[in-house]
């Protein structure tokens, strides 16, 4: 037989299972589909603690977006707006990092990892780009996603690209404002 778990918080008895239960029935009552005022009003409680309770375990707002660039020269630049933003996928270059990346590897493992890198990129509704226009036509014919796409010229590109990053963070929040407002919608 198991004891229900019960904390002490000053004078109060407060019941850990009984609280894991009332979330587990919240949560599950709002992804079948019920609004945030009709659980709190089946449950008696206030509704925003609802609201409260999905903002602490939120883990993305709606459509993910992926960022991919090479070569870029200021890719640090670039990361750092990438993680201001909030995004989940950030893949930028070097034009050297590129090439160890693909440096050293048997054919078959590299076209693995490539293919592991489409499947992970196929979960994502929105992709941006910074590339030359063969990548850029590459994953326009292999993924099924809005993509948008800054050129950093014909291929091949063989040296590092300056990426202007006042345009990078200007399309990412676009694309981040796009999204969140057909979120909403």
């Amino acid at each position: 037989m198991q004891s229900e778990e019960i904390l002490r918080i000053g004078e109060k008895l407060v019941s850990v299972d009984r609280v894991k239960r009332l979330l587990d029935r919240i949560l599950q009552l709002r992804a079948e589909g019920l609004s945030q005022q009709e659980v709190a009003r089946r449950l008696s409680i206030d509704r925003s603690f609802i609201s409260r309770l999905e903002a602490l375990g939120e883990v993305r707002r709606g459509k993910r977006v992926a960022v991919i660039g090479f070569p870029i020269a200021n890719k640090d630049d670039l990361e750092k707006i990438c993680r201001q933003l909030g995004l989940e996928f950030t893949l930028l270059m070097t034009n050297q990092e590129r090439w160890e990346m693909v440096g050293g590897k048997q054919a078959l493992d590299f076209f693995n990892e490539v293919l592991a890198l489409i499947t992970l990129l196929r979960d994502y509704e929105v992709l941006v780009m910074a590339t030359s226009e063969k990548w850029y036509r590459l994953a326009e014919a292999l993924l099924d996603c809005q993509i948008f796409h800054l050129g950093l010229g014909p291929t091949p590109v063989q040296r590092d690209c300056q990426v202007d990053p006042v345009r990078f963070q200007s399309l990412l929040e676009q694309v981040v404002d796009d999204v969140e407002k057909k979120e909403r919608e």
